[in-house]
């Protein structure tokens, strides 16, 4: 294999959301994680840019009747650093979910030195 993608949660913000969720999301979770990884042509079900913002991608995991998301933005190419994650409950993504993930997104870029 001549593609992979590294995934890495950025300090605990997608990781307190992910402690509390149960075996079969988490599972679900990791699964598409992998296809992340492994995938060069994620399909969009899974992995999409968020319009109206720079660099921030939504990946997208369905369980049951619970959609749950996860924001995350790239660090070098290959590197996904996930940020804050949420059930999704309602057909637009919160507003706040957004901004936080903007705020999350800017802090890691101000740690690493980059504008």
């Amino acid at each position: 294999m001549d593609f992979e993608r590294k995934v890495v949660a950025y300090k605990r913000y997608f990781l307190d959301f992910y402690e509390e969720l149960p075996d079969n999301v988490q599972s679900k979770i990791e699964w598409t994680l992998k296809l992340i990884q492994i995938t060069r042509q994620v399909p969009e079900k899974y992995f999409k840019r968020m319009v109206g913002t720079k660099g921030l991608f939504e990946i997208r995991i369905e369980v049951g009747n619970n959609i749950y998301r996860i924001f995350s933005f790239f660090d070098h190419g290959n590197l996904v650093v996930l940020g804050n994650a949420f059930i999704k409950k309602t057909q637009k993504t919160p507003r706040q979910e957004i901004e936080k993930a903007i705020k999350i997104m800017e802090e890691y870029n101000n740690e690493k030195g980059r504008k």
